[in-house]
């Protein structure tokens, strides 16, 4: 008797210990989430109005097409800046991991906004580099409120993300691998393409897919530093609710932006598993 409710038991605990959670999750996500869904629907009236506009208005689709295009441009740099980093890390002594990782990670330390006024100040016609130009003799173009400057502070801001998930897929690359195709007479170029570039797939990909994801929704940093004319979504949707009150439009995309989200997630998740994002 007493080993049949020990199961009972057991999942009663369980429950118990992530009641907490869910409660959390459905009170401050779930119930916000459905009200932004019903919303994008009923207001100002009841229908699919907003959807369509989205699908047919040159300028939804233009936000969209811009959005995803800047996610994919930061995502590429991220990873072609963060590999070579990652690379070194991982074949470094421990004790100079260990601070190149906590370079690294400071950046997690410091809020977006403090990192989005730093670039504002660094890209600015009197910071850094526009007196380098000058001291060139060249004329500083003109960097900020740019799809180039938004781009940078975002790649800036993403990058750890992309390096943790190559380092710890770079760190466990059994070091003899690229010492014997060496040793065969392997160029580093070729040990690095043939050798090193397969096993570090899954970690490319987890990253890819995780700046990918998280520069989507991206609001602060284009808003402040990106050019009125290259808007992301998450921009109009805030300009949508603060300029024009128009909370259903502004509703409608952000469960496009939402689905768009899942549905890169759920290709992910379909070819690697979600459990894998983290490495």
């Amino acid at each position: 008797m007493s080993k049949s409710l020990a199961p009972a038991q057991s999942s009663l605990r369980s429950w118990l210990l992530v009641a907490p959670l869910l409660v959390f999750l459905t009170a401050f996500f779930l119930v916000p989430l459905a009200q932004v869904a019903v919303m994008s629907v009923s207001d100002p009236e009841w229908g699919l109005g907003h959807y369509v506009d989205i699908a047919t208005d040159g300028f939804h689709l233009r936000v969209l097409g811009d959005t995803f295009l800047t996610a994919l441009i930061v995502s590429l740099c991220c990873l072609l800046l963060g590999f070579p980093l990652a690379y070194a890390m991982a074949a470094a002594p421990p004790g100079l991991a260990a601070a190149m990782m906590v370079v690294v990670t400071m950046s997690f330390w410091t809020s977006f906004l403090v990192r989005t006024y730093a670039w504002m100040v660094l890209l600015g016609s009197r910071g850094p580099v526009a007196h380098l130009f000058s001291w060139f003799g060249f004329t500083a173009p003109e960097l900020l409120f740019t799809r180039f400057s938004s781009t940078v502070a975002m790649t800036h801001i993403l990058l750890p993300y992309m390096v943790l998930s190559l380092y710890g897929v770079l760190k466990r690359i059994e070091p003899s691998l690229p010492r014997s195709a060496a040793s065969l007479g392997a160029p580093p170029s070729f040990v690095i393409r043939h050798v090193v570039l397969p096993l570090a797939a899954p970690g490319i990909v987890n990253g890819l897919t995780l700046v990918f994801v998280l520069c989507l929704g991206f609001y602060v940093t284009p808003i402040l530093l990106g050019s009125p004319r290259e808007q992301m979504v998450a921009g109009v949707i805030g300009q949508q609710v603060e300029e024009f009150l128009a909370f259903g439009e502004a509703s409608a995309m952000a469960v496009v932006l939402l689905a768009s989200t899942l549905v890169v997630l759920g290709l992910y998740h379909r070819r690697f598993g979600l459990d894998r994002l983290w490495g």
